[in-house]
């Protein structure tokens, strides 16, 4: 939590000290005048087991005073909340391996798939951009709000066919997405690596502009053949997590299609949303004035008078 007039914190505790001490006079008055005019014995009878309900009553109404000063310092707190005008790049592999047909029907038709249910269910203020690559990368989108746009991109994804260039992707992401706002990429790959730039370095530039690197390994290690050749096609996990993690994002495995749509819907909450300080002034000053409101009426109930 951080405060955007921190000054006002002293004044809240001082405050919220002196009403404590004010209350405290105010009751000790309250029993000297009750003792004089009531039955003495009486009366300590009856109220010696009900001290408790006076020092509720006192912290409650303290808590409630600090609340409202404090609203005056400007808390603010760290939340995950709604990204307008956020920009998400999805890197789809379409090198020869995404032929492979451990995840039914393929790879390549699967991952299709999973990315239509993505951009149909993201928010609209959410731009999406699309790049395919084998053994170069292309823009088939630059980041866009207009999904008919993002549809034809789709629509435009070779067939699998080549190598695998996962760092030029992702330099490529890089450098069409905005220099400022929420930004995100998403790469959906078997993750070996074996054509153009380096992808730990592309990783790292990612991670030095602040734009997380979300990975999908897609894929099994059954020993699936690839289409057309004696080459099984595998998944590099182990480097798709260090690609994330040089990032701050997160890697994904997908067994299945099933498992790669649910991948991606949980990427499409998460890359809709984006961690900001969040103003909680109204919130703290509505939270001491109902706890006063809510204090005061039960010490009426009891038969005080704070």
């Amino acid at each position: 939590m951080s405060f955007a007039h921190p000054g006002y914190i002293a004044i809240a505790t001082l405050c919220a000290l002196a009403f404590a001490l004010l209350y405290r006079a105010l009751e000790r008055r309250r029993s000297q005048q009750t003792i004089a005019y009531t039955n003495l014995p009486f009366l300590l009878a009856a109220a010696a087991p009900r001290k408790w309900p006076r020092r509720l009553l006192l912290g409650v109404w303290v808590a409630a005073v600090a609340l409202l000063v404090l609203a005056l310092s400007g808390p603010r707190v760290r939340a995950m909340v709604p990204s307008l005008g956020g920009s998400v790049v999805l890197c789809v592999d379409t090198s020869g391996s995404m032929t492979a047909g451990d995840v039914a029907p393929t790879r390549a038709q699967a991952a299709l798939a999973a990315m239509k249910a993505f951009i149909d269910r993201a928010p609209a203020h959410t731009a999406i951009g699309i790049i395919s690559f084998a053994t170069d990368a292309q823009v088939l989108a630059q980041p866009t709000r207009d999904r008919d746009q993002i549809q034809n991109a789709l629509d435009a994804i070779p067939a699998p066919n080549g190598a695998t260039a996962i760092g030029d992707a992702l330099a490529l992401a890089r450098r069409i997405l905005p220099a400022t706002g929420a930004r995100a990429v998403v790469l959906i790959t078997d993750g070996e690596n074996n054509a153009g730039a380096d992808p730990m370095g592309a990783a790292r530039a990612l991670g030095a502009a602040h734009i997380p690197l979300y990975t999908i390994g897609i894929g099994t290690n059954s020993g699936a053949l690839i289409p057309g050749t004696l080459q099984t096609a595998g998944i590099d996990e182990d480097a798709l997590r260090a690609y994330a993690a040089a990032t701050g994002g997160a890697y994904s495995r997908a067994d299945d299609a099933v498992q790669l749509r649910e991948a991606l819907a949980r990427l499409g909450r998460s890359t809709s949303m984006h961690r900001a300080n969040v103003d909680v002034s109204l919130p703290a000053a509505l939270a001491g004035g109902a706890l006063m409101a809510l204090t005061f009426l039960a010490g009426l109930a009891a038969g005080r008078y704070p």
